[in-house]
């Protein structure tokens, strides 16, 4: 029997582990996870009844194989949740499905809604051109937009950056209002030193442009409009948030014989020649040799190739170069929000019925701020009489941010909200609870424009297959991550040697409107 050594319990790591054992009884599969947790940044912190889902994941793919693999381990809503049923909302039912009010193994049907909070006042995300905006904006400030747009579209700019992509879908002005400054927030770089291709995968078809030809689409009724994931308006989610599919799927996966070990740093990988032969861990202050047959790897390219022997220079330049950026979330537990709801949309407690908001103010640190009681009524442990949101700040492992004490810097946060007027006051807020999760986002700077170099030398190593966000340094969705480990194993278990198809997962135009 051979042996299949996964590194990392994320969404990548775990599908891959699932699939193998589901799919073959040939292979003995063991995973190692360095964390306490499951799930990588898809996991899910239950802090005093109150859950916290890190860095928010809608559940919403066009992949059939992803939705059915879903289905699978949580089957949607055969009734509605709490809240609808007390609001009178309506949300998607499907018959013979598992009601929420009785069992958790059940996926949700949630209604988006993310905004952008840019002046003390509420914008579309995307930014849409209707009467709302232009009232928000100003009427002097919209015509300059619609001008700055003009000229964008005339006179394109050449794309070296991600600066030239927004300006040229956008325009400078509006580009200037909600993306340059936000970039920077998130990137700790600004626009013009990153690569373009970040805007090319997670703003994909999102112009003015694109907003006006949805607006007239609406309104003529216009049939096979291509609906942009960014404008989803319902999407699955997991009762008790997104760990939890991957607390069941690390179960099912351990039912079925498989084996994972946690508390289990992975820092070496022995390499003979273009093949691994085995890994080392840490656990416990041990360090453990496994050997193994494959290795599938989801931690990031960094550590893995770092933790190398034998690696050329060159290699091993790039991969030490690439860039991360890491964040840290306060969740606040608070009385009230000082935020009025003027949406059609009712919730509890009438609060405003975002799922996450965009920050644009650079007078605070915050760049995001989540509402997880829209997420799911089953993630606050008081729904009638609290609201529980998470306050997400972007910052580099050991800068200023990332050193602060946890009561400094949740007391940061709550002062934050009250300067934004998100609450009145300091003494609204009954509790908080940090957390920090390093490596949560590859960049796409510095060394990442020689990515392609490194991955051909990750692929002559024949039995090594990188997977997931940090496997593939690539900003992927949940779903294009599970569909590189969907990939890894047919590749394993047909003995294809080319990895192409692993690595065009989320790049080829036919992958991405055909097979998603």
């Amino acid at each position: 029997m051979q042996k299949v050594l996964i590194i990392g319990a994320g969404p990548a790591g775990l599908t891959a582990a699932y699939e193998l054992m589901d799919k073959s009884k040939d292979y003995e599969v063991i995973v190692f996870e360095e964390s306490g947790r499951f799930g990588g940044i898809s996991r899910t912190v239950n802090y005093k009844g109150n859950r916290m889902d890190m860095g928010g994941h809608r559940f919403f793919s066009k992949v059939p194989e992803v939705n059915e693999w879903w289905e699978k381990m949580l089957p949607t809503q055969g009734a509605m949740p709490y809240d609808d049923v007390t609001l009178g909302r309506e949300s998607t039912v499907v018959e013979g499905g598992p009601d929420p009010e009785k069992t958790d193994r059940v996926m949700l049907r949630r209604n988006r809604l993310s905004r952008i909070f840019f002046n003390s006042k509420f914008f579309d995300y995307p930014i849409s051109l209707k009467f709302a905006t232009i009232k928000n904006m100003g009427f002097g400030t919209t015509i300059v937009v619609g001008f700055s747009y003009l000229k964008s579209a005339i006179f394109k700019r050449k794309e070296k950056s991600l600066e030239d992509f927004y300006i040229n879908r956008f325009g400078k002005k509006l580009y200037s209002m909600f993306f340059e400054n936000y970039t920077e927030n998130l990137w700790g770089r600004h626009p013009s030193e990153i690569s373009p291709e970040w805007g090319a995968q997670r703003v994909k078809g999102l112009s003015i442009k694109a907003v006006l030809g949805d607006i007239f689409g609406k309104m003529f009724k216009k049939k096979n409009r291509k609906v942009e994931t960014s404008l989803i308006e319902e999407f699955a989610y997991p009762k008790l948030g997104p760990g939890q599919l991957w607390d069941i799927t690390a179960a099912d996966f351990e039912k079925m014989g498989g084996t994972i070990i946690m508390n289990a740093k992975v820092v070496n990988l022995i390499k003979d020649g273009n093949r691994l032969t085995g890994i080392v861990y840490e656990k416990d202050g041990r360090r453990v040799t496994v050997e193994g047959d494959y290795v599938i790897s989801s931690m990031p390219v960094k550590d893995l190739v770092g933790g190398m022997n034998d690696v050329p220079e060159r290699y091993a330049e790039i991969a030490s170069g690439l860039p991360y950026r890491d964040y840290m979330t306060v969740g606040v537990l608070a009385k009230r929000l000082n935020l009025k709801n003027e949406t059609k949309t009712k919730t509890m407690g009438n609060i405003v019925p975002d799922n996450w908001v965009y920050v644009h103010d650079k007078s605070v640190r915050m760049g995001r701020f989540q509402i997880y009681n829209n997420w799911s009524p089953y993630m606050v442990s008081d729904i009638e009489n609290t609201v529980w949101m998470g306050l997400e700040y972007f910052c580099d492992e050991g800068d200023e941010m990332w050193s602060m004490e946890d009561g400094d810097f949740g007391r940061m946060g709550v002062s934050e909200m009250v300067k934004m007027g998100l609450i009145e006051k300091e003494s609204d807020v009954l509790d908080f609870h940090v957390e920090r999760v390093k490596k949560a986002y590859p960049a796409y700077f510095d060394t990442y424009e020689h990515m392609d170099e490194l991955r051909e030398y990750l692929d002559s190593i024949e039995n090594l297959f990188c997977v997931g966000r940090n496997g593939q340094h690539r900003y992927n969705n949940i779903d294009h991550s599970m569909c590189t480990s969907f990939e890894t194993v047919r590749n394993i278990l047909s003995g294809e040697k080319s990895k192409d198809n692993i690595w065009n997962v989320n790049t080829e135009k036919e992958y991405h409107e055909e097979s998603k």
